[in-house]
């Protein structure tokens, strides 16, 4: 593993062990939605305060190549801001806001799915979840649910970019279908082109719901999903959509 920049020491302090600390931030960030690079982009903000991408990408031992679309893709995501000029420099948005806004929206995953416990439990239905495991079989369930949808298709995700280059095709086949395709995502990402799109920012999971009977939610990097084919169960997770699109501006 490789060892952080001595700055990085310099900056820190020495009183605990920096690079397990490092190491363990920086996972704890991709677990909530940010990639391996954009979790060390993140760190080395905090630590620096404020920085070029040159500046930033020595201490996260992350390539020059990269690191000005990483830093970009944190300020897209509202993990940091940008300011004009040149260099560009990067600033992180504060840990607190960050710990907010995380907190904010687990905090409202799981009323929503207490919420939905209860009601089918009221109901007496089978509460039926099916897990899958692997972010290729996450993706395919994904087309799998493109492919066969009839009308409507709402997907809700801060990873739009990655769904768009595995599912073009079955994206722009559902769209020439007719199907209604809206799409929740972070501000200025890729669409698909006749998409109903809403900017988000602070998307944490990947929520799907197909023709309002069949839902799937993945997590963050994809690498995992519940899926269901209980129509009450899709429908108030649809309910929950639509009133996230009730708050947002639709895309200009």
């Amino acid at each position: 593993m490789a060892m952080l920049p001595e700055e990085l020491s310099k900056i820190l302090g020495s009183s605990v062990d920096l690079e397990k600390e490092y190491e363990k931030v920086a996972r704890t960030l991709e677990s909530i939605g940010l990639s391996s690079y954009e979790a060390r982009g993140y760190v080395a903000l905090v630590a620096h305060g404020f920085g070029s991408a040159e500046a930033i990408a020595e201490t996260a031992r992350i390539p020059r190549t990269s690191a000005y679309k990483v830093l970009q893709s944190l300020c897209l995501k509202g993990f940091a801001i940008s300011t004009r000029g040149r260099p560009t420099i990067f600033k992180p948005e504060s840990p607190s806001k960050i710990k907010e806004k995380v907190t904010e929206h687990i905090s409202e995953t799981f009323d929503r799915l207490d919420l939905l416990h209860e009601i089918l439990r009221d109901k007496g239905e089978p509460q039926l979840v099916y897990t899958v495991a692997g972010k290729a079989r996450v993706l395919g369930k994904v087309g799998e649910l493109l492919d066969t949808c009839t009308d409507t298709f709402i997907i809700a995700t801060p990873t739009m970019h990655e769904i768009r280059e595995n599912l073009t095709k079955k994206l722009d086949s559902a769209i020439d279908r007719g199907i209604r395709l809206t799409i929740i995502t972070e501000p200025l990402q890729k669409v698909p082109e006749g998409a109903h799109t809403y900017w988000r920012k602070g998307l944490i999971a990947t929520d799907i719901i197909a023709d309002g009977e069949k839902a799937l939610i993945a997590s963050p990097d994809l690498q995992a999903c519940g899926y269901t084919d209980n129509a009450n169960l899709a429908k108030h997770l649809e309910n929950f959509l639509h009133i996230l699109m009730e708050q947002m501006p639709p895309k200009a």
